[in-house]
């Protein structure tokens, strides 16, 4: 993800904009794009300021206001599936959610748990150098 451009050059554009100067003429004087340049004036007209918007991905997700709901349903039915929980959340609480958005907040909310009791049965690796003829 790359870096925002300067807010003096932001400031610049969108004052010249403001000050009479068309947008093309604008984005000619300080080499940037016509979009950019549209965009931090309709950003100055919305907002007030050019200061461009926090980057990254939101820390919250749209499940954490039904987090309770969710783990009430996994402490009833402790086998419940994702899907299942979406269909929960459709029906009771009217929030549409896949099963890997469900994944991701419960991986992050540490409310489903991997079973290892439940894993495959398999055979005993053998250390090294002590192959099935040794």
């Amino acid at each position: 993800m790359g870096k925002p451009l300067d807010m003096d050059l932001r400031r610049r554009v969108v004052a010249a904009i403001e000050g009479g100067l068309s947008t093309r003429a604008a984005t000619a004087r300080f080499s940037i794009g016509i979009a950019r340049a549209g965009s931090w004036a309709r950003l100055k007209r919305k907002t007030g300021d050019v200061r461009p918007a926090r980057q990254g991905s939101p820390s919250s997700s749209k499940l954490d206001p039904q987090e309770a709901f969710i783990l009430g349903l996994i402490e009833r039915t402790p086998d419940i599936t994702l899907a299942e929980i979406a269909e929960h959340l459709q029906a009771d609480c009217g929030v549409r959610a896949a099963p890997a958005t469900i994944w991701y907040f419960s991986t992050s909310a540490q409310c489903l748990q991997k079973n290892r009791s439940r894993q495959r049965a398999g055979t005993r690796r053998r250390p090294r150098g002590q192959g099935a003829l040794a």
